[in-house]
């Protein structure tokens, strides 16, 4: 994928993001785009509106991946999503086939696809994704870090 199109997909995240964050929800986003490069699946943080812990917006854009393909293994296809995966969303990431993972901004409390864990290219797995982190995370980050200075004081 080009620079130009990374950037492009991690903006169609950053959209849902902000929809999770006006819904009172961390602001993190996600989209699926297949291997040219269209979106079957997006999603955002839910987990207050939903009143469920796993509905993060990677698991919801995987759900929604996997019924628009019809088929729970999302081989060749992209995952594109704000701020790096926790490890249930990892897990998922591996569980579904995808080919890559594309995320915006590093985390590291929760990360597991570089920074804190890396079980997105675990080699003891049988399946390992591409991984491209850091594209537009400043951008990313801040979206969230505004989010939790407001909602929960200093960021924390």
């Amino acid at each position: 994928m080009t620079a130009a199109a990374l950037d492009r997909l991690v903006g169609l995240a950053m959209d849902e993001a902000r929809l999770a964050g006006q819904a009172g929800d961390i602001p993190i986003g996600a989209v699926v785009v297949d291997a040219a490069g269209v979106v079957i699946g997006s999603g955002h943080n839910a987990r207050e509106a939903d009143r469920d812990p796993t509905a993060h917006a990677e698991v919801l854009a995987l759900r929604a991946a996997a019924a628009a393909t019809g088929d729970w293994r999302l081989t060749g296809c992209t995952l594109v999503v704000t701020l790096e995966p926790c490890p249930m969303c990892a897990g998922a990431v591996v569980m579904s086939r995808l080919e890559r993972l594309v995320f915006g901004a590093w985390n590291d409390v929760y990360g597991a696809a570089g920074s804190r864990w890396d079980l997105v290219r675990d080699r003891r797995l049988n399946h390992r994704a591409e991984v491209i982190g850091g594209v537009r995370a400043s951008e990313c980050g801040a979206m969230v870090q505004e989010f939790l200075a407001q909602h929960r004081g200093e960021g924390r």
